[in-house]
């Protein structure tokens, strides 16, 4: 059976909105009032995913941090690690997963996990600084378009929000397919690679 291939990456959004364009009347500048406290965000793990003959598909996994003295401002090893499981439950087949070389992403832990179910999974860092890289960054895009001028009331109505706009584009793989061209990946020569069990 063949793997899909699947890029990850994270983002983050705060309770203030990314700008975006608007109306307003001529020579007035439009105001966007946003809640008066700042502290907290939503982290959000994302994976966009490819199979030759199979619909495109996209995950997420969130994490809000509340501001909280103590409390863990993102993403952990271990969550990491859940993560790639529920994307291969989820998507019943072995998985390429390909990532940015952010610490988290380097810790041994991660390493011994995919050398302990290296019969579906293997992991590949992409090059540093290479965002252009990883249709991942085009969800980002759509997702920070859609919550352009957004003013959330608390980090739960944002939380919300991201989640609902999220579920939108997972419904739509034509969005995520559109992702891709702008790496300058071709696609078929993506996917349509021996199986895992025969390249490793």
């Amino acid at each position: 059976m063949g793997a899909y291939i699947c890029f990850a990456d994270e983002a983050g959004q705060s309770l203030i909105p990314p700008k975006g364009r608007t109306w307003a009347p001529r020579g007035a500048r439009p105001i966007v009032r946003v809640a008066g406290r700042r502290g907290g965000r939503v982290n959000i793990a994302g994976v966009v995913c490819f199979k030759a003959g199979r619909r495109a598909r996209m995950f997420f996994k969130l994490h809000v941090y509340l501001g909280r003295r103590g409390e863990p401002k993102s993403f952990a090893w271990n969550d990491y690690r859940d993560f790639i499981r529920m994307v291969h439950l989820q998507l019943g087949t072995p998985v390429v997963w390909m990532w940015d070389n952010l610490n988290v992403h380097l810790q041994q832990e991660l390493f011994d996990f995919a050398e302990e179910h290296k019969d579906w999974l293997v992991i590949f860092h992409l090059p540093p600084y290479a965002p252009e890289l990883n249709p991942q960054e085009g969800i980002w895009s759509l997702l920070k378009r859609a919550l352009a001028d957004f003013a959330a009331a608390d980090l739960a109505h944002l939380t919300q929000a991201i989640k609902r706009k999220l579920k939108k584009i997972q419904y739509r793989p034509h969005l995520i397919e559109g992702c891709l061209p702008t790496t300058g990946l071709d696609l078929n020569g993506l996917i349509n690679q021996p199986d895992i069990a025969d390249s490793t």
